[in-house]
């Protein structure tokens, strides 16, 4: 497995299909728009590949909090279903780990929604564990992808 990092359009957009197994509505020029739109705002993602087929992707964001300093954000992380059990998850989480001590991160920070065990113990598993609540207050339900 070979860890890639993707840092402009070009190098984000043919791996939309591993994206769509958990977003399977995300079409590529709403998902273009999307990264014109998130790239100058400190977002990269970082690309697992297995015979130049890229199997996990997981989106991160790096920024700066007055509570924590500097952090670094995972997201999206996605695992395609053929490729889980690989380790390719943990691969990622352990490539941005680095990354993040790298850039003299306080905190890693991710969310995981409230029914999806499997990532909870994932999760847990790699050193996270909840410190709070992630609030959202839904201003246009056809907006969520």
């Amino acid at each position: 497995m070979e860890v890639r990092e993707l840092k402009t359009l070009e190098e984000m957009i043919p791996h939309l299909a591993v994206l769509q197994e958990l977003y399977p509505n995300l079409h590529t020029e709403s998902y273009r728009i999307m990264l014109e739109q998130m790239l100058p705002n400190n977002y990269a993602q970082v690309g697992i590949f297995i015979e130049d087929k890229c199997v996990a992707i997981s989106g991160y964001w790096l920024g700066t909090k007055l509570w924590c300093g500097p952090y670094l954000e995972l997201d999206n992380v996605i695992v395609c279903e053929e490729a889980r059990g690989t380790g390719a998850g943990k691969l990622i989480q352990q490539y941005l780990e680095e990354k993040a001590q790298k850039l003299n991160c306080s905190i890693m920070v991710l969310d995981a929604y409230s029914n999806n065990f499997k990532a909870h113990r994932f999760y847990y598993n790699q050193g996270y564990a909840p410190r709070g609540f992630h609030f959202i207050k839904i201003l246009d339900e056809g907006g969520l992808t």
